[in-house]
């Protein structure tokens, strides 16, 4: 009786062409999400819109302030006492004298509160501040 030999299974190697594809993708996910929180836009905050606006890049020496329409102020995505936002600017300011605010103040807030928190930045020795506006539709 005549048996067919059986071929030998060949080993399955590490199929590296996939895996390129796979962290690729990771890559780019981490990176778009990464620069979207860099931005630290408050969602809820409507800012402005401007005729002549522009997108800054940020910056090392900058922070984004959000002041919503209920006049609370929100940094780094958490609210923030007026007192405990001047001892921040304090130290940012002796640290950096060039340090920079991006002010977002949403459509609905009281002007009053956009001066307190100015007044906040002057105190604690900050004088780079700026306004965001959106680009009008």
């Amino acid at each position: 009786m005549k048996f067919r030999s059986r071929s030998e299974p060949v080993p399955v190697a590490f199929q590296i062409a996939p895996m390129v594809d796979i962290l690729l993708v990771l890559l780019c996910f981490f990176v778009i999400t990464w620069s979207m929180a860099r931005k630290e836009n408050e969602l809820d905050v409507r800012v402005p819109a401007a005729q002549a606006a522009q997108e800054s890049n940020p910056v090392v020496n900058q922070t984004v302030l959000n002041v919503k329409s209920d006049g609370t102020i929100v940094w780094d995505r958490k609210q923030i006492s007026r007192e405990n936002l001047q001892e921040k600017l304090k130290s940012l300011a002796s640290l950096y004298p060039d340090y920079a605010i991006i002010l977002r103040g949403d459509v609905k807030t009281n002007y009053e509160h956009i001066v307190q928190v100015l007044d906040t930045c002057r105190q604690a020795g900050i004088w780079n501040v700026a306004f965001a506006t959106s680009k009008a539709e």
